[in-house]
């Protein structure tokens, strides 16, 4: 076999796959925003939730975008440097980047959830991209057009406050009511005095070096004692509801100024490129494979 054959074949076989991939992811998300109900910040339940509100921020310092000095609630930005490749042509490498990791809030007419925007994949029409001739600009962004000389492009996302915001994500909340069962905790607790040598000496109360089961009843009595007055301190502290990224693999975690409908139109798109995609790779690397190299002379 020729060398073209197998560049061409390695080709289409990274083209089947890409595509198979883009098809998977697309249409795992595309069924999980589609089949999740929007819920209400103060009714939601623990757990994988969709939420609607505006973007808000936190009391306490101001978040600015470090590029254009823009006020807002999440940015992610970076600084491309313009250079000149072997044969003259021009390439953009990337000299700095960063994302905001700040929280923020997110308020529907029940609530505030505050928001955790790390592993998120954000969607916002708030991009600028401009160009310049230092690595860190300080000037607010200018249209590409009047700017087209500098030898640094500037390419910066935002999220500004008031704007519409919808959220997949992991929901959970602290303080207040606690709506788990309460042996969770107590099994919790005597796990963990389990694990220390001192609680389970000080529960070995006749010093045998053995725990009895008098002993441990006496024990399961402190830990509910323990949790229940846990959870009256935690129930006089307010509320806090908190978004981001769950523990389950394979779980989006999204932040969308865009509503809703357009996300689906997008997953949808990209489910069908990639059907499409795959669908013309292994189509071709049939052809290939069943004798269409020989028609190009590749072997």
């Amino acid at each position: 076999m020729s060398g073209e054959f197998l560049a061409l074949l390695a080709g289409l076989a990274a083209l089947t796959l890409g595509s198979l991939a883009a098809f998977v992811t697309g249409a795992r998300r595309l069924r999980l925003v589609a089949d999740t109900p929007t819920a209400r910040v103060r009714s939601a339940a623990q757990g994988p939730v969709e939420l609607t509100g505006r973007a808000a921020l936190l009391p306490g310092p101001p978040i600015i975008a470090p590029l254009s000095g823009t006020p807002c609630v999440w940015y992610e930005y970076r600084v491309e440097r313009r250079q000149r490749g072997n044969r003259g042509s021009a390439r953009w490498s990337t000299v700095h980047a960063g994302r905001s990791g700040d929280l923020f809030a997110l308020d529907d007419d029940t609530g505030r959830c505050v928001v955790d925007p790390e592993g998120a994949r954000v969607h916002t029409p708030h991009r600028e991209r401009w160009h310049g001739h230092r690595a860190n600009p300080q000037a607010a962004p200018l249209p590409a057009a009047l700017l087209d000389g500098g030898h640094y492009r500037y390419l910066e996302r935002r999220i500004h406050p008031g704007d519409p915001l919808y959220a997949l994500g992991h929901f959970r909340s602290q303080g207040g009511a606690d709506p788990g069962p309460l042996k969770d905790e107590v099994t919790a607790l005597l796990r963990e005095w389990k694990r220390d040598a001192r609680r389970m000496a000080a529960i070995d109360t006749d010093g045998d070096g053995q725990v009895d089961l008098a002993e441990w009843d006496r024990a399961r009595e402190m830990a509910q004692r323990q949790a229940l007055e846990a959870r009256a301190q935690r129930a006089r502290e307010p509320q806090v509801h908190l978004l981001g990224r769950g523990p389950q693999r394979g779980m989006p975690y999204l932040l969308s100024v865009y509503p809703e409908s357009r996300l689906l139109r997008g997953l949808r798109w990209r489910a069908r490129l990639g059907a499409v995609g795959f669908l013309s790779g292994i189509g071709g690397l049939a052809w290939l494979l069943l004798g269409g190299a020989q028609g190009l002379g590749l072997q």
